[in-house]
């Protein structure tokens, strides 16, 4: 059986790869580009934390409320610049585009 751990490991590629075709398809804002990439950021933070708060305290890090907040504090951020970015984008494609002057 897959422990956790390694199964953890194994769901951030298909997730790299999904940044890598968002990155080159040129079509998503670069604020959700940002919140997407923002989402590495956090698992970069969260397990160095995991391991500290097992090591120092011998607890999960969900256990440990003032470690476990920071961490998820970068996701609350990823998922801010995510929802930013799509709105921004939906107010840009709902607001009426520049009139060209016609040629009478």
């Amino acid at each position: 059986m897959i422990s956790k751990d390694t199964l953890f490991i194994l769901s951030l590629f298909p997730y790299v790869g999904f940044l890598w075709f968002l990155t080159r398809s040129h079509q998503v804002p670069r604020l959700v580009l940002l919140g997407f990439y923002g989402t590495l950021v956090f698992v970069a933070v969260t397990i160095p934390a995991g391991i500290y708060t097992r090591v120092v305290y011998g607890e999960l890090l969900a256990n440990v409320d003032w470690l476990h907040g920071i961490a998820e504090s970068f996701l609350t951020l990823s998922n801010m610049l995510i929802v930013l970015g799509l709105r921004r984008a939906i107010v840009q494609q709902r607001q009426p585009s520049a009139q060209l002057p016609t040629a009478e």
